[in-house]
């Protein structure tokens, strides 16, 4: 990797005596990769015992997190058993440290990562809210959330500022992994070391105090915002935060679950406050992973509570509709803490304590249980990524095994003795989508979408 001239003339000057080794790392390092598991899954202990790559090693900056790589088209991926993250990407939503019950803003939240380590965090309870600006990044966000089986997020797709008049003074704790200049990623991503130029901090530092500006009118008071980046530059990083504290009345405080391979943040590379040390940096010469920036700040402000717009009057349910959803909720039980409501033909368990959405572009509200038909309702793939331990007794089962799973993710029929119509299909006690099973044929209803053929190579086995 050859590095920009002006890149590396501006970190020489920076890191000093550190430089060499900064240098030897990021242009001859090897790029550690990661995964997270889902504890919000059916039997997950058992089943990444059984499942998940042998001599798992503890990945540094998140619980139930391990150093390694998973494949995309794996049974436990597919399955949204395990997630596949950068390391240092892992310690952001660790940062912020959320609370079951609380209402959290994942601001810039594509393609998911962090926001399905928030969910997890919230086990179900609270509000999860991820905002994509970029719809074919929010399609991707909604697609990962439906996978990871949350149930209280809603995925919207605004630029932050239109979020504003919704969730003025809403949120406890604020997400902002910032567009950046990708400094952290040179090694394992060529784009961004190709689209550097020596003005590009700058310019996004711009747009980030745009973004942070939008983040800060939705704090409540005593709120907490996580700031992050994945790039070195001070411009992005130490005088954000820096601004963020003039400008607004913040107070910073350490990281408490990074106290240990981590390095601190640089004073002197912002307006030289000392409590920029609490701050934390990752060096690719230094610390495991690619290049990261995370601070942690309280506000202190206030801001006006956003009231609720006039609603639409709802369209009711006819009656009709109302019998097909008791008894379709009565065999697919519903996750906890959701209310149905009906969009189009689309049957929506949406979480309890949602806000007015009034204006805003929801791709998901919560989990989408069917849709209706003629006299019927179609189990939706969302529901069977949902389904926990509580709820997975209730819902009629029928077990395959893993060859049968290649044919289903490839979209074709199998055969299984029995006539019990819809059924969840498990690989042992993992929920893998809904089937259709007549007279002993299992019909496939896997998302067109994420079909593939053929089993997965080598490198992408368990």
């Amino acid at each position: 990797m050859e590095l920009p001239k002006a890149f590396y003339t501006k970190y020489q000057n920076l890191l000093k005596d550190e430089a060499s080794d900064f240098f030897d790392a990021l242009t001859k390092g090897q790029v550690t990769k990661g995964y997270r598991v889902n504890p919000l899954k059916p039997n997950f202990y058992a089943m990444i015992e059984k499942y998940a790559p042998r001599n798992k090693v503890a990945a540094p900056y998140a619980p139930n997190a391990y150093l390694g790589s998973v494949g995309g088209r794996t049974l436990l991926h597919q399955a949204g058993y395990v997630y596949s993250q950068e390391p240092s990407a892992m310690l952001v939503a660790t940062a912020a440290d959320c609370q079951p019950g609380e209402k959290v803003l994942d601001l810039c939240a594509a393609p998911g990562g962090k926001s399905t380590q928030l969910a997890t965090q919230l086990k179900g309870e609270g509000l999860l809210v991820s905002n994509e600006i970029f719809s074919k990044r929010a399609k991707i966000l909604a697609e990962n959330i439906e996978r990871w089986g949350v149930s209280n997020a809603i995925v919207t797709n605004h630029a932050p500022a239109e979020l504003v008049k919704n969730f003025s003074g809403f949120f406890d704790r604020i997400v902002v992994d910032a567009p950046c200049s990708g400094e952290g990623m040179f090694r394992k991503d060529p784009v961004a070391l190709s689209e550097w130029q020596e003005q590009t901090p700058l310019k996004c530092a711009k747009r980030q105090k745009e973004i942070l500006t939008a983040a800060v009118k939705m704090l409540k008071t005593g709120g907490t915002l996580v700031y992050s980046t994945c790039t070195f530059a001070p411009e992005e990083n130490e005088e954000i935060i820096s601004w963020l504290l003039k400008e607004y009345p913040f107070t910073i405080v350490p990281i408490s679950q990074a106290q240990t391979n981590v390095s601190s943040g640089r004073p002197e590379w912002g307006d030289g406050n000392p409590a920029l040390a609490k701050a934390v940096r990752l060096w690719p010469h230094l610390n495991q992973g690619e290049g990261h920036f995370v601070a942690k700040l309280i506000f202190q402000g206030e801001n006006t509570v956003a009231k609720p717009k006039k609603k639409h009057k709802k369209v009711g349910l006819t009656k009709e509709v109302s019998s097909l959803v008791a008894d379709f909720t009565h065999k697919f039980p519903q996750p906890e803490n959701t209310t149905i409501q009906l969009f189009g033909d689309h049957i929506w368990a949406v979480p309890k304590n949602a806000p007015d959405l009034t204006g805003i572009k929801v791709l998901r509200n919560g989990v989408e249980l069917g849709v209706v038909k003629k006299r019927r309702i179609e189990p939706s793939f969302n529901l069977a990524m949902a389904v926990t331990d509580k709820t997975l007794p209730a819902f009629p089962t029928l077990q395959i095994n893993y060859e049968d799973w290649l044919h289903y993710v490839a979209g074709e029929t199998f055969t299984k003795p029995g006539n019990d119509s819809w059924v969840l299909l498990c690989v042992d006690a993992i929920p893998v989508g809904f089937g259709k099973q007549v007279q002993g044929l299992v019909k496939n209803f896997y998302p067109k979408g994420l079909r593939f053929k053929g089993e997965p190579g080598p490198e992408e086995k368990e």
